[in-house]
């Protein structure tokens, strides 16, 4: 079969289309997107980015108007209360502290704990994340007692106790009291229950392994040291107790909240409903503790016919009342900056030379020369020590305890 000249040369000449000019861009942006999405800054600032999205849907959803009717109805009363409640749930959240670092053999006095869990609570109600006090707190008490593990390790397990409090009261209260979440509580409490059972076998195994690897000492170390900070004879009554008045003292300032935002609900309708919303706030995805606990309140409110308003109200109010209750801790900061700025003051006259008394008469009868001693070197520098002492969150540690304004 013949074939035309023409049709040939349109087979021939005709040009295919490239797919590479038009899908390279797109495939460079999509890589650039994930790789920014995997960026350690990113998985750093995960939880402010979530606890702003969260608070940006609320204003979209419920207005501005909600927040500022929450901030109008608090007056002078209502934050004395929340410092009265604030003082007794630090002192007890404190006293766990020192029980726990007692069972790791550190020695903690009741007093700079307090002083330390203040400072730690205005730091995670003024500082995104939420958790940041406490990480100030861990390493500064390990740095005070010399051994950094230690320290870090209780307050890991201080703040693990309170979490198993509140999870095993709320896993009760949620399962037994009317709430949006009963029917679902009761179906995943069986599913709860086999994972806990589970997670206590892992347990178990791991103890009573007996293989010499380092990752195996290391893990029988750290469930010796839970044991001995959290279920010994000598700490499991204090930490619970300490632990049930903490989670009281928040329950307490939840209801105080829901009066102040004008909700009429009753004690045990509420209940559950702070449960809920202090799960919300373990959770490491916020902006100083603003984000998912504001978003679930509304939730319950509106699923419990309260009214998704009147649950952000009661929010912010609770919001507003927690950071009134830490601000005890910006007079620890204050304190120990200036107390610390004293000490470097004074410490910056202490590299004087001492004058040179003149050349003395050896033993035997040579004269020796004597050049003049300086100090300087055996005192810290000046630049150093301004730096610590300038710095609010930092104290020099002393005795193997957090520093007070005391003992500077």
């Amino acid at each position: 079969m013949a074939v035309s000249q023409a049709r040939i040369g349109v087979i021939v000449s005709a040009s295919r289309p490239q797919a590479g000019p038009t899908t390279a861009p797109a495939r460079t942006t999509l890589r650039t997107l994930l790789a920014r999405l995997d960026s350690r800054a990113l998985r750093t600032h995960l939880g402010t980015v979530v606890g702003v999205a969260i608070l940006g849907v609320l204003l979209w959803r419920l207005g501005t108007g909600v927040f500022l009717d929450g901030l109008r109805r608090i007056d002078a009363p209502t934050l004395l209360v929340a410092l009265g409640i604030g003082l007794v749930t630090t002192v007890f959240s404190a006293w766990r502290w020192q029980l726990v670092a007692r069972g790791l053999r550190i020695r903690l006095p009741l007093g700079p704990a307090v002083a330390d869990y203040y400072r730690a609570l205005f730091l995670n109600a003024a500082l995104p994340g939420g958790v940041l006090g406490d990480v100030h707190r861990a390493v500064r008490h390990g740095q005070s007692a010399g051994d950094l593990g230690r320290g870090v390790r209780s307050v890991v397990l201080e703040r693990v106790a309170g979490q198993a409090v509140l999870a095993f009261v709320g896993v009760g209260v949620l399962l037994t009291m009317p709430s949006p979440v009963l029917a679902d509580a009761r179906h995943f409490a069986p599913l709860i229950a086999f994972a806990a059972l589970g997670a206590l076998a892992v347990v178990w195994a791991l103890r009573m392994n007996r293989a010499t690897s380092r990752r195996g000492r290391a893990v029988r170390a750290s469930l010796g040291e839970a044991r001995e900070g959290l279920l010994s004879r000598r700490n499991l009554p204090g930490v619970a107790l300490s632990s049930a008045v903490v989670l009281a003292g928040h329950l307490v300032m939840f209801v105080v909240a829901a009066r102040v935002a004008g909700s009429a609900a009753s004690a045990a309708v509420l209940l559950p409903l702070a449960v809920l919303a202090l799960l919300a706030m373990s959770l490491p995805l916020n902006v100083g503790g603003w984000g998912p606990r504001e978003g679930v309140t509304a939730w319950a409110f509106g699923a419990a016919g309260l009214g998704a308003s009147s649950g952000l109200t009661v929010a912010v109010v609770y919001g507003v009342l927690s950071f009134v209750a830490s601000l005890p801790g910006v007079v620890v900061l204050v304190v120990r900056w200036y107390a610390g700025l004293r000490a470097g003051a004074a410490g910056t006259g202490a590299g004087t030379v001492v004058p040179d008394p003149g050349p003395r008469q050896a033993p035997t009868g040579h004269s020796v020369d004597v050049l003049p001693v300086s100090i300087e070197k055996y005192a810290p520098k000046e630049s150093t020590r301004l730096a610590r002492s300038a710095f609010p969150f930092s104290a020099e540690p002393s005795e193997g305890r957090p520093m007070t304004p005391e003992s500077v």
